[in-house]
């Protein structure tokens, strides 16, 4: 659908996934433009980049295609005006899947975990000198951005289930790391997200692999309703049970964790993580069994990921203040996602107090989940929510963050951007942990902490 097409503008090129998927067509050799209303989280690189939304780009810059984020509407003036001159326009799957499905694609596919598995992957295969095409949902450190162009034969992506787009493609080794039900404007039931966790499962190439969790409920339901006949399937989880599993779990206080792993019910060796949290071991195997159907060795690849440090805003260190006060971050928005890393967190830090600035993300799932979310956060020992990020979305009945502080058994202090940095440094004692969650941008506050050295 693209093959004949040299200029493309990328309309919230500022974006993670936006950003990656332009550097990549950049490097396929494509004319690259774009504009974003704020100013690029994410380097560039030499891609021009306007701020604002604005018709005159298409006058000026004159693309053959316009490439939109999911943020962005029909309705915007400037692809109204490109709809008006009759250039293609694509959603930023469609042009992924373009560059994806001509390889052999390894897509790392979950409602959680997808962006840690698919860095996780792609450091194993960069590092094992395969160079591997990686397309991440957030900058990785170890692998010095969110997106590489390597002339290998592997191309590592993560996929985006949140508007069913992730049907699109067809990888040669699927990963399912869990199927939980989220985004509920796209998925009205728990059914319809098993299923088209289904569908994608069922779209990978002929004679391919599909890795899934066995520890997931969702993820267990869409092996049970699959195409077997369609390829291999390769089960992971704990114990000895599945073609990959992990035991004998030690967490490290201060960071990271370790296990023993068998490989078809037999001990191959052992995983450390500088990386916290069970839910990362979990994301580890699914690493190592695609990286070993391409035949890296589990030794090779267990000893990749000892270096491994995660992917920026995954329960991420941000820095210390004069009090001793650890400011940490994380993406975590869905309730399952709360739940992992408030777990995670308060094993390797069990003497700090932790408390936790958590911003809902859109106001549908807000509502949907309020209970299940004032749960969650009960695990904190104090909790601040702000008002709701509403990506776009427009309010609906009960999905305000009053109703978490409702709907809470614990004491949850509401407050808002402008009041934080004060009520925090009321707050917080020497020696506390203090924790932004959520997919918005709540990470800004503890950035303003460390900046007044609490």
């Amino acid at each position: 659908m693209m093959n004949n097409i040299q200029r493309v503008h990328l309309m919230g090129i500022g974006g993670a996934g936006m950003s990656a998927l332009a550097k990549l067509l950049k490097a396929h050799g494509l004319n690259v433009s774009g504009c974003d209303l704020r100013e690029p989280h994410y380097d560039l690189g030499s891609i021009s980049c306007s701020t604002g939304h604005n018709p005159d780009h298409i006058d000026k810059l004159k693309p053959e295609a316009l490439i939109l984020s999911s943020a962005v509407s029909h309705e915007n003036p400037e692809v109204i005006r490109a709809i008006e001159k009759g250039i293609e326009i694509f959603s930023r799957a469609d042009a992924l899947s373009w560059l994806f499905n001509k390889s052999y694609g390894i897509g790392i596919a979950g409602t959680h975990g997808k962006t840690t598995t698919t860095s996780m992957t792609g450091l194993i295969f960069l590092k094992s000198n395969l160079n591997p095409t990686v397309y991440v949902g957030a900058n990785v450190p170890d692998i010095g951005s969110n997106a590489v162009s390597g002339d290998g034969k592997y191309f590592i992506a993560e996929l985006d289930e949140s508007d069913g787009t992730f049907e699109l493609f067809s990888p040669s080794i699927a990963i399912i790391t869990n199927s939980d039900w989220d985004h509920v404007d796209h998925y009205p039931t728990r059914k319809a997200v098993i299923e088209a966790f289904t569908r994608y499962a069922d779209g990978r190439k002929e004679n391919g692999t599909l890795i899934v969790c066995a520890e997931d409920e969702g993820a267990s339901k869409v092996y049970e309703m699959c195409d077997k006949s369609r390829g291999r399937i390769i089960r992971y989880g704990w114990g000895k049970n599945f073609d990959w599993g992990a035991y004998d779990v030690n967490t490290n206080h201060g960071g990271g964790i370790s296990c023993r792993v068998s490989h078809e019910g037999h001990e191959i060796g052992n995983l450390e993580l500088s990386v916290s949290g069970e839910h990362n071991i979990m994301n580890a195997l699914a690493a190592i069994s695609s990286a070993h159907l391409c035949g890296i060795s589990f030794d090779e690849s267990s000893q990749i990921l000892k270096s491994f440090h995660g992917s920026e805003r995954r329960m991420q260190v941000k820095g210390i203040t004069q009090s001793n006060v650890l400011v940490m971050d994380d993406y975590a928005h869905h309730p399952s996602e709360i739940r992992a890393t408030l777990k995670a967190v308060k094993s390797i830090y069990p003497e700090r107090r932790l408390v936790v600035v958590y911003q809902p993300h859109r106001f549908t799932r807000t509502a949907m989940f309020a209970s299940d979310i004032a749960n969650a956060l009960s695990n904190a020992d104090e909790v601040y929510l702000l008002p709701v990020y509403s990506a776009g979305e427009k309010e609906v009945l009960h999905s305000s963050s009053d109703e978490i502080i409702k709907l809470s058994e614990n004491r949850i202090s509401p407050l808002t951007f402008d009041d934080a940095v004060e009520i925090l440094k009321s707050a917080l004692k020497s020696d506390d942990l203090l924790l932004t969650m959520g997919a918005g941008d709540v990470y800004s506050i503890g950035e303003k902490i460390l900046r007044d050295n609490v």
